[in-house]
């Protein structure tokens, strides 16, 4: 069982896209959506979802306002400026800046103040026309997601063990926080998304010094090739000087829009366009590989 791992330096580049497209190629994959922060590939899959699982992202403070005397010991001893006063002027917790580290617990000389978990976050198992998918919804300014990745990368890898799986296949964050990190560990091999602008190829550098600091295959992929000759030139040469295997350029295509709009691949969508021929040379360079 090999697992690939689709990765960009930034947001916008074709990341999914692109993994999508593959899932119309690949076969006897598992696919998992790594990018738990901002989820999008089940867009385009339209997954069932048939298992779902909550995931503790942390813990955040809770006042009781039976117990508690206004003091104001915890918010002046809040280094997140997350305690104020409401509208009827009882202090509270604003669970967007809280980051759950209990001071104000320890604190409160009342025991008003408790950490509780936060389970605003949850995972799921699906089945898709291309496979079973693993994906996650996070909510906004949550914690963990690297832990979350793990955890949908660990379920995905059950899987494809359980039904003989010849691949995994991650759609990946972007950037390198977290969650890319989490994405990377582990994993056999990534294929880079580069779109050509100076910061495309700025963030891509910045991606491959991750990867490479875990020894791990990496390959590139030029997306939108053809809008910008000159930085395609720039990244070709990069690639070349880093030794990064180039296998494909993704011409630009409107009807790449035009199919994420109708929640198909632009393989499904327009099968005999040369982007989509493209996408079949790209997955017997990756398997080969």
């Amino acid at each position: 069982m090999k697992e690939i791992t689709i990765l960009s330096g930034k947001g916008g580049a074709g990341k999914t896209s692109v993994a999508a497209a593959i899932a119309s190629v690949a076969q006897n994959a598992v696919f998992c959506d790594n990018d738990v922060d901002a989820a999008d590939l089940h867009l385009i899959f339209n997954p069932k979802i048939i298992e779902t699982y909550d995931f503790d992202s942390g813990t955040i403070a809770v006042i009781d306002p039976e117990i508690c005397t206004n003091c104001g010991l915890c918010e002046e001893h809040c280094h997140f400026d997350a305690i104020h006063p409401n509208a009827v002027e009882q202090l509270e917790v604003n669970p967007f800046q809280c980051e759950g580290c209990r001071l104000c617990e320890r604190v409160c000389p009342e025991n008003a103040i408790e950490s509780v978990h936060n389970n605003n976050n949850h995972w799921y198992v699906s089945e898709t026309r291309f496979g079973t998918l693993v994906h996650a919804k996070m909510g906004p300014g949550e914690e963990n997601s690297g832990k979350l990745v793990t955890e949908v990368r660990r379920k995905a890898r059950e899987i494809a063990t359980e039904t003989g799986a010849d691949f995994i296949i991650n759609d990946g964050p972007p950037g390198i926080g977290c969650s890319a990190i989490a994405s990377v560990t582990g994993t056999n091999a990534v294929l880079l998304v580069i779109e050509p602008t100076l910061s495309g190829l700025h963030d891509a550098k910045r991606l491959k010094k991750l990867v490479d600091s875990f020894n791990i295959p990496v390959f590139a992929v030029i997306n939108k090739f053809d809008i910008n000759k000159k930085i395609t030139n720039k990244v070709e040469s990069y690639l070349f000087d880093n030794k990064i295997p180039l296998i494909g350029r993704l011409p630009f295509n409107t009807k790449m829009v035009e199919s994420m709009v109708r929640g198909k691949t632009i393989i499904e969508y327009v099968p005999d366009e040369k982007i989509s021929r493209e996408f079949y040379s790209i997955w017997e360079k990756i398997i080969q590989n």
